[in-house]
This record gives structure tokens, C-alpha cells and sequence, in this order.
């Protein structure tokens, strides 16, 4: 059975040039997969229209659209695209215990408090979600027994799509990443939890985004969420692009 490593990669019509840095993305984890036996899905192309779904909920569908393709497949590991693996990283199948793992948020606590607070008020008032067991949905590894757990949540969001959409414009909260949290608790899924190094998100708030690229030397999965913009627009451009590039010439 293969290992699957899925990528949404879709553009954005209201951000003409949010995927841009995007191919960075892909290519280094095209890198990665063709050094380590495992195969590379992107989806480039929408399943709902982006007025009704955005790129995020389009995750969702990795295993309908596994089977849809006749993939077979393990382990699979979803990968937002704003994220970049070492060249030389070891293999994050291997620590799974095929549980479902994720990487415990280290970003905005205020954002993750009050995302937790409303999803909590206004949709799942009977589900409570540790602060500190709250995850990043940037990376997630799962695999064949979570099929049935991925439709119940793209069932939920299609019934409950308005109040979703509009929590999130009322609160400034998340969108799938709450949704998945809470959904977890639910379900009482079997939860891994990887070290930081697994997913490094947030950067700039723990203090490792220089032009020395410290993080390289501290972890495998890099990524480039919650960076503020410089005054071209392209920050998260520029430091995808140069770490992609320092970690192929070494």
C-alpha cells in the first residue's frame, strides 16, 4: 500500500497571488516523496465554487477523491500548501502508531481561545476542547479507518454551511481547523500528538523567522502561516521561495 502525501493547491480569485508561493510548496514535497517511495495528490482544480467552499474545506475530500481515482493507499498525510518539508527529513508515517496525528497549535492563543469559544457557543455546545490538545490543521496524518470521520465533517459543513460562514465573518474565528478540533472530541478519535518539529508553525511568533533560517536546523515541516506582510505584499512569497532555495543547494 502506498503512503499518500495530499496538497490542496487551488487560486483564489478575490487573492489573484495568494497560491503564487504555493509551487514551492509542491515541489519540495514532490522532492521528498520521490527520495521516499510515497506518492504526491495535488488538487489544482475546485470541487464546490470558491463563492460557496473556500480552498481549505477541499481537504475534506482527500479519500473520496483517493477512491474516486483508484489510488490505493495507507497512511495519508494532508499538507497545507503553505508548507515546506526538509529534504532529508525522516519519514513522519513512521511515528504515526497509525493514529490519527497532528501537531498541537502554538500560534494565536487569543485567536484558538476565541475560535474555541464561539464554535463552542453557537455549534457545539455539548463538546469541549482542551486548549491544550487543540491542533494545527496544517498537517494531519490519518489513514483508511478515518474515511467514515472526514464524510461526517463534509456532511456537517454542508448542512450547517450559512452559520458556519457566518461565525466566521462575525468573530473572525477559523474554518476548518476549529471545526476539525471539535470534531475530534466528538468522535472521540484516537489522537497522536508530534512534537513541534512535525509542523512549525506560527514562525514569526516564536521568534525563528530570520534571514539566518534557524528553524531548518530545528525541525522537518516548515510552516509559513500567520506571517504579517511586508509592504510588497509577498512576505510569505520571499520566505517560502528562500527557504525552498537554501535547503536545495546545501
Amino acid at each position: 500500500m502506498n503512503n499518500i502525501v495530499f496538497i490542496v493547491n487551488l487560486s483564489e480569485t478575490k487573492k489573484i497571488n495568494r497560491n503564487a508561493p504555493y509551487q514551492f510548496s509542491v515541489d519540495s514535497w514532490k522532492n521528498w516523496c520521490d527520495k521516499n517511495k510515497t506518492q504526491l495528490v495535488v488538487l489544482d482544480e475546485r470541487i464546490y465554487p470558491e463563492d460557496y467552499m473556500n480552498a481549505n474545506w477541499h481537504k475534506l475530500f482527500v479519500f473520496q477523491l483517493l477512491e474516486q481515482s483508484d489510488i490505493s493507499y495507507d497512511q495519508v498525510l494532508i499538507a497545507d500548501a503553505d508548507t515546506i518539508i526538509h529534504p532529508q527529513s525522516p519519514s513522519p508515517f513512521d511515528i504515526t502508531d497509525h493514529k490519527f496525528s497532528v501537531v498541537p497549535s502554538h500560534g494565536s492563543f487569543d485567536w484558538v481561545c476565541r475560535s474555541i469559544e464561539n464554535y463552542k457557543r453557537y455549534l457545539f455546545p455539548n463538546v469541549d476542547v482542551p486548549l491544550w490538545e487543540y491542533f494545527n490543521s496544517g498537517i494531519i496524518i490519518c489513514n483508511k479507518k478515518h474515511k467514515d470521520f472526514y464524510n461526517k465533517i463534509i456532511k456537517y459543513y454542508l448542512e450547517n454551511r450559512d452559520n458556519i460562514v457566518k461565525l466566521q465573518e462575525t468573530y473572525g474565528v477559523g474554518t476548518d481547523q476549529p471545526i476539525l478540533n471539535f470534531f475530534v472530541q466528538s468522535e472521540k478519535i484516537d489522537t497522536k500528538l508530534l512534537p513541534y518539529a512535525w509542523n512549525m508553525q506560527d514562525l514569526t511568533r516564536v521568534e525563528l523567522l530570520n534571514e539566518n533560517l534557524p528553524f531548518t536546523d530545528l525541525g522537518w515541516i516548515y510552516h509559513f502561516n500567520g506571517i504579517p506582510n511586508n509592504q510588497n505584499g509577498d512576505a510569505c512569497y520571499y520566505w517560502m521561495e528562500k527557504t525552498f532555495r537554501y535547503l536545495n543547494e546545501k
